[in-house]
């Protein structure tokens, strides 16, 4: 593996393959592991990345990443995919037989396309929680309890026992419904979809303490490297493609996208 294009006081990215990256990896190096792979939607991501595979091949090239990575987490350490639910239902049992626990399916709804003659509407993306073993950290998030933006009164009377919630808020539920897409030209990196900051915070925040060690293997913009580096969390990075994005990202730079012009809207789909 090349050396690190991008250092930081907590992390470090590296260009290049990340099965490269992780056989250099020793066994529990890390406390957290979030993959947000190619969906293999056919979509261009550049010269360097493929996202046209048979689905055969996609399904056994991903066991081969998230065996590495199951390998690679420490003990009580978390693992979350994120992809769509076409693929999640198939890689989940990959996952449980690199050893590790299933722990849920959470449903993150991001209506990012449009309805399909003779299907239902996709509304949602999975994001696949696992350990290996017993949870070593896991920090149960809350959210304000929902109240109404006219009025400011509660939406719900929780049966009479208003009282007693929690004043932190609700637990968070495995459906995810707070998540806003990247969208607006001030906070996008790159012509194709990212993920909200917001998810990644959260991913974290629930199950890493500050100094913990988190890995990303497709690095897309970076989200997971700035939401590491706003949290105290230490890193590491991969990317096949343009990680320039990446470091302008992290560097504090203004963003180096360019919106599409008008017929052009539309064209990729990955994240990060």
């Amino acid at each position: 593996m090349h050396p690190p294009i991008l250092t930081t006081d907590l992390g470090r990215l590296h260009r290049g393959d990340c099965l490269d990256l992780l056989a250099a990896t020793a066994d529990g190096a890390f406390d957290l592991v979030f993959a947000d792979p190619p969906f293999n939607l056919g979509k261009d991501y550049g010269k360097d990345v493929g996202d046209a595979r048979a689905e055969a091949e996609y399904v056994a090239w991903c066991g081969r990443w998230i065996d590495e990575c199951a390998r690679a987490l420490r003990p009580g350490g978390a693992f979350f995919l994120f992809n769509l639910p076409k693929w999640n239902v198939v890689l989940a049992p990959r996952i449980l037989a690199a050893g590790l626990e299933f722990r849920h399916w959470i449903a993150v709804d991001l209506k990012l396309s449009l309805p399909i003659r003779g299907r239902l509407y996709p509304s949602h993306y999975s994001l696949l929680y696992f350990t290996k073993g017993k949870p070593r950290v896991f920090h149960g998030p809350r959210v304000p309890v929902p109240a109404c933006r006219h009025c400011g009164g509660d939406l719900k009377d929780y049966g009479g026992h208003r009282g007693k919630l929690n004043p932190a808020g609700l637990n968070v539920s495995d459906v995810w419904t707070d998540i806003p897409p990247v969208r607006h030209r001030a906070t996008k990196r790159r012509g194709a979809n990212e993920l909200s900051e917001k998810l990644l915070r959260r991913v974290v925040e629930m199950t890493t303490d500050p100094g913990d060690l988190v890995f990303d293997p497709f690095g897309g913009s970076g989200t997971t490297y700035a939401v590491c580096e706003q949290l105290g969390r230490r890193w590491v990075g991969c990317e096949l493609g343009d990680c320039a994005p990446i470091v302008a990202r992290l560097r504090g730079e203004a963003s180096l996208f360019v919106p599409p012009q008008r017929g052009d809207a539309g064209r990729g789909a990955r994240r990060k």
